[in-house]
């Protein structure tokens, strides 16, 4: 290249040309600076010398490069530290701000593969802190975001260094700066709290907040928690921690900086709170210090309940939310129970999930933790020693009902344009409403199950009239119908299959259970007759069939199953209401269930798929794929030629429909059903 006014256009036309072979061209021409060590020097002389911001990003991001791919001598490595750390030292305050991150990393990057190497490499929090001591915000803001970008670089692998020593690496950094680093954002929050330069400090505060946050959010175990998956166990904060996390101020600057910070700030401050809810038990090593901090975390979301400040974003409430859930992931119910702000504080949160549970389109991903919450606390009352009341015999009843009637209201006639947005249409939407429900529901079963009953049987009972009524239906009216309907037997499936796992076995539970199985397997009857056998093609229709295949599957578990304890009383009270006196009229009667899917549903590739699931499952059990040998109806689909065998979108159930046959037939060594399983297949192979 002729000149640097050359490079420098070339710099410019690969960072912002709009014209693809522009910029394949000046990539090509650049890359040398990145790919031979030879040109270090050359980008030291571009940063020198260069003017256009796009320059030094390109001198900066080949450093990077050369660090991480080439074995670079010692020396060198620490002239690029030096250098750099200069170069923002004395031009840093007037670059710009994507020019400061590309240096900040490359002095990172160069820092953490030489940790070990010399200990020059590990005084960078030292030369951090420097900068924060300068009179200028521009030095201040580039020591914290040296110091951001330190903690992310050590807690993520990078290509180039090997996976062992990449934990060696952390662990030493973890043990001899990232406390000291926390410690300087505490004391900065502190510090920037009273600064009155809002424009100034705000930038400040938002780089403080979030190098305290990445400070708690550091992989101290080494566990490689998926920070992606909204969930993540104890927090393992080394013991020399415990003075500052135990200091009340710690906890309150983050409730303070929630309260005057907006968002997406206020939500930091709340991820803050979440992770230091989350501090393992064994760092308090007497209870004092474990019931104050509780009671601090306690008050502080007592607080923001009352004021409400905040949560009008949604990212904020969501936050909220998980802070509540943690309160019983990592303290139990008697600790709860100590603090003297308990009992305000749980009628607050009750009156919380309630109107989360009334905002269900709005708040719909943040109920899952509030759920979890009570799903714990009634789960532990059992083990609660004492006569203190845990207030939960208040405060359930109404969340249950809550719960039901939201789900049961949130049902709509138009659908939405991605149906997977919808609960009804999507499994792990679904399971996410559904896992911790049925908990708070058998908690106070009875009552839990008389509002079920108030709500399903009128609704149920107008669903049987339109059902048997010769004149036409409005169809937005029975889509609403069916919609409401799936919610209550999804609700009903869901508290079935809870009942396997439960150690508790009562007869009046098992009286109930069957109280509730009744009404589903009434519904599984009408839902086949009348004006509904001309609209298997339907959303709502193929979304009540789905929801009762759910119930069919849970209650088998529990009532059927190879393992289930096959209840009298249950069978008796169905015996009352429906005639299934015991479990092998109830399987026919789900058989049944099946054989109607299979020859109603031939294009409705999604029912089709759920209805062999269920077949499969019947017959992988030794008990009940014996008991399916039995059945007049098994018979009746061995020799059926279903439809759904000829659509090529149900090209996986027709396998698995005819693996399932196949593993009945040969469960017996009889040559005259194999012969009649067989005949159809000869026709057609003939």
């Amino acid at each position: 290249m002729e000149s640097l006014a050359q490079l420098e256009t070339l710099c410019e036309r690969l960072y912002t040309s709009q014209n693809s072979a522009e910029r394949a061209h000046a990539e090509s021409t650049l890359k040398c600076f990145s790919l031979n060590p030879d040109y270090i020097p050359q980008c030291q002389y571009i940063l020198d010398n260069a003017s256009t911001p796009y320059a030094l990003v390109l001198a900066s991001s080949s450093l990077l490069k050369q660090i991480t791919e080439h074995k670079l001598s010692l020396q060198m490595r620490l002239d690029i530290r030096n250098y750099v750390i200069n170069y923002l030292a004395t031009r840093g305050p007037e670059l710009e701000n994507f020019v400061i991150g590309s240096l900040i990393q490359l002095l990172c990057r160069v820092t953490k593969f030489g940790w070990f190497d010399d200990d020059k490499f590990r005084e960078v929090v030292k030369e951090a802190t420097n900068f924060l001591n300068q009179a200028s915000s521009g030095h201040y803001s580039i020591g914290l975001k040296m110091l951001n970008q330190l903690v992310s670089e050590m807690n993520q692998p990078n290509v180039g260094l090997p996976l062992v020593q990449q934990r060696k690496v952390a662990c030493s950094f973890r043990d001899q700066s990232l406390f000291q680093i926390f410690q300087v954002s505490i004391t900065s929050l502190h510090q920037l709290k009273s600064d009155g330069n809002f424009q100034v400090s705000g930038v400040l505060k938002e780089l403080t907040l979030s190098l305290a946050l990445k400070c708690l959010s550091f992989d101290f175990i080494g566990s490689s928690v998926d920070e992606s998956s909204e969930e993540f166990g104890t927090l393992q904060i080394p013991s020399s921690w415990k003075p500052v996390v135990q200091d009340p101020s710690t906890l309150q600057i983050f409730f303070d900086y929630y309260r005057i910070m907006g968002p997406p700030l206020s939500k930091e401050a709340l991820e803050c709170l979440v992770r230091l809810a989350s501090v393992r038990r064994s760092l308090f090593t007497d209870d004092p210090a474990r019931f104050q901090f509780l009671g601090h975390l306690m008050n502080g979301t007592k607080e923001i309940i009352q004021t409400g400040e905040g949560l009008a974003d949604h990212d904020n409430y969501h936050e909220f939310c998980r802070l509540l859930g943690r309160f019983k992931v990592n303290y139990q119910l008697s600790e709860l129970l100590s603090v003297e702000s308990y009992g305000e504080w749980i009628h607050l949160v009750a009156e919380f999930t309630t109107k989360s549970l009334q905002s269900w389109q709005w708040a719909s991903s943040s109920v899952y933790y509030l759920l979890g919450l009570w799903s714990r606390l009634v789960t532990s009352v059992p083990y609660l020693k004492g006569e203190t009341p845990s207030l939960l015999d208040e405060t359930v009843p109404k969340i249950t009902e809550g719960f039901i009637t939201s789900r049961f209201n949130s049902n709509q006639a138009d659908f939405p344009d991605d149906l997977s947005e919808d609960p009804l249409d999507n499994a792990e939407l679904l399971q996410d409403h559904l896992e911790f429900f049925p908990y708070l529901c058998r908690y106070q079963y009875e009552t839990s199950s008389l509002c079920i009953m108030k709500i399903m049987d009128p609704i149920l009972q107008v669903y049987t009239e339109r059902a048997s009524s010769p004149m036409p239906v409005d169809a937005n009216e029975l889509a609403v119908i069916e919609g409401q309907i799936s919610w209550i037997v999804h609700i009903i499936a869901a508290i079935l299959k809870v009942r396997q796992i439960t150690s508790c076995r009562t007869e009046s539970q098992e009286l109930i259970d069957a109280e509730l199985a009744a009404r589903v397997l009434q519904l599984s009857n009408v839902t086949d007759i009348g004006v509904h056998s001309q609209r298997y093609g339907e959303i709502s229709k193929q979304r009540l069939d789905r929801a009762i295949l759910t119930f069919f599957q849970n209650f088998r578990k529990s009532y059927v199953g190879d393992h289930a304890m096959h209840s009298s009383k249950l069978y008796l009270r169905l015996s009352e209401l429906l005639g299934l006196h015991d479990h092998l009229v109830l399987l026919n009667f789900i058989v049944g269930k099946i054989a109607m899917n299979l020859k109603h549903y031939p294009q409705c590739e999604d029912v089709i798929e759920h209805t062999l699931s269920l077949f499969l499952e019947l017959a992988s059990g030794y008990m009940t794929g014996k008991l399916l040998l039995k059945l007049d109806s098994i018979k009746f689909i061995i020799k059926e030629n279903f439809r759904f065998l000829e659509e090529y979108r149900c090209l996986h159930g027709r396998t698995t429909f005819y693996y399932t046959l196949g593993y009945l037939i040969f469960m017996e060594d009889s040559p005259v059903k194999f012969k009649a399983f067989m005949e159809p297949l000869l026709q057609v192979s003939v």
